[in-house]
């Protein structure tokens, strides 16, 4: 029997991201001309990034969790930071110096009713990995989700271009750094937690422009299904987001004015994602959800094949 529709209902659900990835004219066409020094602040691009501020709406999937977030200041970080809160967890962040970029997405993590913890300081000094993980668990009561997702490239014409102090801080910052965080939030996690990197879809692909960066993502989308098989027996599980071009800070800190300008066109969609497009993949690797989910590496690149 057919049924007739009924015109009262909506077209989608309210609240959330309009399904359509047409919609999202951000970076459609091109990103204006801009440049920042590093490490960059998410207040002053052009335009400003989508976190899920007014879309994100969570259920309860982290309710009574505990998570910390590297480079939770802004881009994905800020995003999966409010995207946790709104599913009830409780979320510290570290970042470098950005205090204002911070200090927005502590006020969306108490603003979703859960408490929240800023950590500055410098991911490359292994006695500030140790001590971000003691902090959350001594100052939030514990350590459940842990995501790796602060990282640093520069893009430079030739492999000959690399600086010793660039392949230095690269590795320090997107390897050494998740693996010392590891190293210190493994003692205080019990069976159900989990450990979340963020990898790229450069090191998936590799990149001539980016020839360091892709390197140390390659090495931790390997770290994340080594770890996988190691720490399985513990019932903890680890999984890696790879994303393509994403709207971030980084971008606009790190790349000439002329590539940000054209960031996110070869895309599938003709854009870069916004990080409010990337933080559900976040949110469901951390949920009982995903609890069969270890040692895999999801690509939300926007292209039609990634490996």
């Amino acid at each position: 029997m057919e049924t007739e529709r009924d015109d009262r209902m909506p077209e989608r659900p309210s609240g959330g991201l309009d399904p359509n990835p047409l919609s999202e004219t951000r970076g459609q066409g091109g990103f204006p001309r801009q440049s920042q020094p590093w490490p960059g602040r998410d207040h002053e691009m052009e335009p400003q990034a989508d976190h899920g501020e007014k879309t994100y709406r969570g259920s309860g999937k982290l309710t009574g969790r505990t998570a910390l977030i590297t480079g939770g200041d802004s881009g994905i970080g800020r995003a999966v930071a409010i995207a946790f809160a709104r599913e009830g967890a409780d979320v510290a962040i570290a970042y470098y110096d950005e205090q204002d970029d911070a200090d927005e997405t502590i006020r969306w993590v108490r603003e979703a009713g859960r408490r929240a913890l800023a950590l500055p300081g410098d991911l490359r000094d292994r006695d500030h990995c140790r001590a971000m993980v003691e902090r959350t668990v001594t100052e939030l009561g514990g350590l459940n989700i842990l995501v790796n997702n602060a990282a640093f490239h520069l893009e430079k014409g030739s492999i000959e271009d690399i600086t010793p102090e660039q392949l230095d801080r690269t590795f320090r910052t997107n390897v050494y750094a998740p693996v010392w965080a590891i190293q210190a939030a493994l003692p205080r996690m019990k069976a159900g937690d989990v450990i979340l990197n963020t990898g790229s879809v450069v090191g998936l692909r590799g990149s001539p422009h980016l020839i360091d960066y892709a390197a140390t993502k390659a090495a931790l989308h390997n770290l994340t299904v080594s770890l996988a098989r190691g720490v399985a027996e513990r019932g903890i599980r680890v999984n890696c987001v790879a994303p393509g071009p994403v709207w971030t800070p980084l971008i606009v800190s790190t790349r000439p004015e002329e590539k940000v300008e054209e960031f996110g066109e070869n895309t599938v969609w003709g854009r870069a994602a916004q990080p409010a497009e990337i933080a559900p993949t976040f949110v469901f690797l951390a949920s009982g959800d995903a609890r069969y989910y270890t040692g895999e590496i999801f690509a939300p690149t926007g292209s039609d094949t990634t490996r």
